[in-house]
């Protein structure tokens, strides 16, 4: 192995003899303590040290990196004391967890670092957005992510080193080549023969380097993210390396032909590395001893530490409440009494403007909103006003643009994301419910994205731009759904989401954009999130309903001159407010649960079972419930008219109303 260390000073070399040291002796550690049974699972670096703590040591402290599994030498290198670093390890609340999450599952945004989730790739657009917020604040910064051979085969891969392109964002993209997944060689994961092949195909720089030598690591490192902070750009850096032991411990390495281990045990980039600082003189068998010792006494340290730390006492109130950011909200009521006509649309356009004014960290991302408006016209004149930094369209790519989302929330900026439809956010579902809505609980992150939602049936639009998806995010603990019903709501609610610093799934029905209006004020005000209304009283039958439901049910009611029913509005589905279904309970006897979406499964089933349970004694008859078929939405509109709940709320009201 050839080491060239140009200008580097003999301290210099140290320092990262001492930065690939580390990470070595604590992982020759762990696996003793693996076998011991003091450590419930280890994913080793061994043979790769030398990428992560070359690319670390070549930042500045205070620049974002994003690690994996085999990159415990980011950890070590930015001095994370190892007594929280195996609490980590171990599960314990002394961890940067609190316990619930294990290894490298975690961050800290005190040493700048963003860890892993097990799903690997949507991390690569979260160092977009942390890119995109130093961009836009002028900073001179680069981010380093990471992404192994395996992973970079994930659709996500390829939407963040796009989205970067396109964006000039400042992210070296690091790509561990190491020649396995877990046991699939490169061979069986992609066709080209290098990474570097992709970067011009992206239009950006790439480089390959030996990802064994440390110092070449930490000097093309250094030397592309210099590059880089002067002008911002992203770069791809493939670094050529060998995993010595499995995927995980586990998993063996049975897969991996013998001569592979001898041809790269001649390039261990520890034991290479250190030859290289005794034959330089700049270590000396004694220097190299005492380093050695020191470590091992701060690694023995750690761990007595660590393991006389009982592990976490399980507590539910701290467990729920650690699932959202803390947030008080202050409603917000108009500064005058100025008030204007507007269309559910130009409500939720005035709010989105409104908000802009406000908060100057916001930043709108979308297909087609800028110039062109959106294809509901909701951003309309923002370009002007705002321009192209804050109103941003985007390539196809859902998954990227939440990821980017919370990436800017990392460095205190506020996002909202437009799904063109709602039915688009599949593409990005793993962002929404596993990063957007688990960073808080897993970290002690927020994720301060509002995410639009133009949802609904009505418009013989078919089955993939008509669907009632709120059900798949109601059932997922750290988000906050809304889903107003008038005009006046829709602003007040928009503009509190985008105040609330949790993730939002803000649903708005596409019927209603202008066919719904209504006087609002004119000044900037919000309405509390989780707090229900109702839209119309009455005392014989409560339908408790939300979105276009709020309006079926009083068009129904409104040919029905004898029936006195309330309808309740719900406005706010997570959480949604049992305190004013109870009342309306209390008062009626008799429930009706409506809602757009398909029966089975839908919100309706939560909140009647929770009537049942709750509210059994102020009964009168069963909790019915309303809902769509069970079946994806036809676009035919004779077809979409027997979807729809429409129909059958007649004939369950008349029901109700004679038990």
């Amino acid at each position: 192995m050839n080491f060239n260390r140009k200008d580097y000073t003999d301290d210099d070399l140290l320092m990262l003899y001492r930065g690939i040291l580390k990470p070595r002796m604590i992982e020759e550690k762990m696996l003793i303590l693996l076998r011991q049974g003091k450590v419930s699972k280890w994913f080793s670096g061994i043979g790769q040290e030398a990428i992560s703590v070359g690319s670390t040591l070549a930042l500045e402290p205070d620049e974002y990196i994003l690690p994996l599994h085999r990159n415990l030498g980011v950890f070590t290198c930015r001095q994370i004391p190892l007594d929280r670093l195996f609490a980590q390890f171990q599960g314990k609340r002394t961890g940067f967890t609190k316990g619930r999450d294990r290894s490298f599952h975690f961050g800290t945004n005190e040493h700048h670092i963003v860890g892993m989730i097990s799903h690997l790739g949507p991390q690569l657009a979260v160092a977009d957005g942390i890119a995109l917020a130093d961009l836009l604040d002028k900073r001179e910064k680069v981010t380093v992510v990471y992404s192994g051979d395996g992973g970079a085969s994930e659709g996500d891969f390829h939407e963040a080193l796009n989205v970067a392109a396109v964006w000039g964002l400042p992210v070296i993209f690091i790509i561990e080549n190491n020649g396995y997944g877990l046991s699939t060689p490169s061979n069986e994961q992609f066709k080209c023969q290098y990474f570097i092949d992709k970067g011009p195909a992206y239009g950006m720089d790439a480089l390959q380097i030996d990802g064994n030598n440390v110092l070449e690591v930490y000097d093309t490192v250094r030397q592309a993210a210099y590059s880089i902070r002067k002008n911002p750009r992203p770069m791809l850096i493939e670094a050529m390396t060998f995993r010595m032991r499995g995927h995980e411990e586990a998993s063996g390495t049975k897969y991996v032909p013998q001569e592979l281990f001898e041809r790269w045990a001649k390039k261990d980039p520890v034991e290479n590395f250190e030859k290289y600082l005794l034959d330089e003189k700049v270590l000396t068998p004694k220097s190299l001893a005492a380093v050695r010792e020191e470590i091992r006494a701060e690694i023995e340290q750690g761990l007595e530490t660590a393991f006389n730390t009982p592990m976490p006492v399980a507590d539910p109130k701290e467990e729920l409440a650690d699932m959202y950011a803390p947030f008080i909200q202050t409603v917000m009521t108009p500064k005058d009494s100025a008030r204007t006509e507007k269309r559910f649309v130009d409500a939720i356009s005035d709010g989105l403007k409104q908000s802009l004014e406000r908060y100057p960290e916001l930043v709108v991302m979308g297909q087609d909103i800028a110039e062109y408006g959106g294809v509901f016209k909701v951003t309309e004149g923002f370009v002007e006003k705002f321009g192209k930094e804050r109103i941003r369209n985007t390539p196809l790519c859902e998954s990227a643009i939440l990821g980017v989302g919370l990436g800017m929330s990392i460095k205190k900026k506020k996002s909202v994301v437009e799904m063109q439809f709602a039915d688009f956010v599949t593409s990005g579902f793993n962002q929404v419910v596993n990063n957007l809505a688990k960073t808080h609980y897993r970290w002690g992150q927020n994720a301060d994205v509002v995410v639009r939602m133009p949802t609904g049936a009505g418009a013989a639009a078919g089955p993939f731009h008509s669907q009632s998806n709120e059900a798949w995010f109601f059932h997922t603990p750290g988000l906050k759904i809304v889903y107003p019903s008038t005009p006046y709501d829709a602003k007040g609610l928009l503009n509190a989401a985008i105040e609330d610093p949790n993730p939002v799934m803000y649903f708005e029905h596409k019927l209603l954009y202008r066919s719904l209006t209504e006087s609002i004020p004119d000044d900037y005000y919000t309405v509390e999130i989780g707090r229900a209304r109702l839209a119309q009283e009455g005392t014989d039958l409560s339908i408790i309903t939300y979105g276009m439901g709020v309006h079926w049910a009083k068009q129904l009611l409104a040919t029905m001159p004898d029936a006195s029913v309330d309808v309740l509005d719900l406005r706010t589905l997570l959480p949604w407010d049992k305190e004013a279904v109870r009342q309306t309970v209390a008062k009626t006897g008799r429930v009706l649960v409506l809602h757009e979406d398909t029966i089975t499964g839908g919100i309706g089933a939560e909140i009647a079972a929770w009537i049942s349970e709750h509210c059994f004694e102020q009964l009168d008859g069963p909790v019915v419930r309303v809902g769509g078929l069970d079946t994806a939405i036809p676009f035919a509109p004779p077809l979409e008219q027997e979807f729809l709940p429409v129909k059958r709320l007649r004939e369950k009201v008349e029901q109700l109303l004679s038990f």
